[in-house]
């Protein structure tokens, strides 16, 4: 179950830039506060952003809407403007011809926004994308583990035992919730040491040492 931002790949601001519009066009409310994205869900970030600005006459679906529109107008910028993490490709490529994995993704973004991440780097046939979990499943985190390990289980009819990877204490944490091996990448602004103590089963510094990553993540 693999994050995506700082995780997999860097955007470059790409999504935090459509956010921003999308929400002051939604909304006619000029932008003032910040949030913090990494970690969460988007369906709880939209909730704290509203309740800052103080909307209160607009859904988070009506706005997800056109936030997912502006994202597929610019998603190849995500290529152009951010990158992927160090050993990415060459892990997923290698957990690819496993037949006892299956990866997927967990990720606070909406389903659509993350398919465009992934898309604008080619990585797209890296995952079951129908059985991840995503920002719009749940607003607390631990849910996303939990919707996903569900779909896996109902299309595959096996018995999975999830493996986290992500570079966020909230990730640690949701993985922690739900029984699944926690796999923390300090490749975002979260410091290893903090990753370490909020649980993780392993911490790595990046996912460049191919044999140490998969050691990790599958055994």
């Amino acid at each position: 179950m693999w994050d995506i931002d700082y995780t997999l790949l860097r955007g470059g601001g790409v999504a935090a830039r459509a956010w921003r519009t999308a929400f002051t066009e939604v909304t006619g409310v000029p932008w003032r506060d910040e949030p913090i994205f990494g970690g969460r869900t988007d369906l709880d970030i939209c909730s704290g952003v509203f309740a800052a600005h103080g909307v209160t006459d607009c859904t988070p679906e009506r706005f997800f809407a056109r936030y997912v529109e502006i994202v597929g107008t610019v998603g190849h910028e995500f290529a152009e403007q951010g990158e992927l993490m160090p050993g990415v490709r060459e892990v997923l490529a290698c957990l690819a011809g496993r037949p006892d994995v299956v990866q997927t993704l967990v990720t606070g973004n909406v389903p659509e926004v993350a398919a465009i991440k992934v898309n604008a780097f080619g990585l797209a046939g890296s995952f079951d994308i129908e059985v991840g979990g995503y920002g719009t499943d749940d607003s607390v985190r631990a849910t996303l583990v939990r919707r996903s390990l569900e779909r896996a289980q109902a299309k595959y009819g096996e018995v999975f035992h999830p493996v986290v990877i992500g570079d966020t204490v909230h990730d640690v944490t949701a993985a922690l919730a739900n029984d699944a091996v926690a796999i923390a990448v300090a490749t975002g602004a979260t410091p290893a040491a903090d990753l370490a103590a909020a649980g993780a089963h392993v911490v790595l510094p990046d996912l460049s040492d191919l044999a140490a990553a998969v050691r990790a993540l599958a055994g």
